[in-house]
């Protein structure tokens, strides 16, 4: 797999956690929360570092119920995974989070913010998905096999974007995830 950098996000309506990872180190590490009112203002700060960064992909956690099952928050997950590629035209992965937020706790040690830490741990878990599926070595399949249920949203939705509605999420498959 060639070297690329990757930016994840922890998804939530108040606060975005961002971290930024690359495959050649397969490490990732907490960049910043964004705390922002509208959509407009949240949106340019993600431009803003999608310049800085210049990621080749984006890595989204997906918030599932402890079963593995859909809730009000997989929906809004999976917008804002459309909605990233739609406006930026990047490969977006969906991750599960199930337990991310409790991890980052346990990570920091204290209750400050960890929507950060949390977005780093959504995005360590991509990182070790293709460590194990990618290296020949591990006995995994090669990178970007089928098995692997590690891929970028395919461009189907285009049309759904450029009418200004949200496409339908099934291209965005899971990552990590037994759903």
């Amino acid at each position: 797999m060639p070297d690329e950098t990757l930016l994840g996000f922890d998804f939530g309506e108040k606060k975005l956690g961002i971290a930024i990872g690359n495959t050649l180190t397969r490490q990732a590490r907490p960049l910043e929360i964004i705390f922002s009112e509208t959509r407009d203002a949240r949106f340019g700060r993600i431009a803003e570092l999608l310049r800085e960064w210049q990621p080749q992909r984006v890595v989204v956690g997906l918030a599932l119920a402890c079963d593995g099952g859909e809730q009000p928050a997989t929906a809004r997950c999976r917008r804002f995974a459309n909605q990233l590629h739609g406006r930026f035209g990047l490969p977006v992965v969906l991750v599960d989070e199930r337990g991310s937020s409790m991890e980052a706790q346990q990570l920091l040690g204290t209750n400050a913010p960890d929507d950060a830490v949390a977005a780093a741990v959504i995005l360590q878990r991509y990182l070790d998905t293709l460590s194990a599926a990618g290296d020949p070595a591990a006995g995994g399949p090669a990178a970007g096999d089928p098995e692997t249920a590690v891929s970028a949203a395919s461009a189907s939705g285009d049309d759904a974007r450029s009418a200004g509605a949200d496409p339908p999420s099934a291209g965005l498959p899971v990552a990590g995830s037994r759903v």
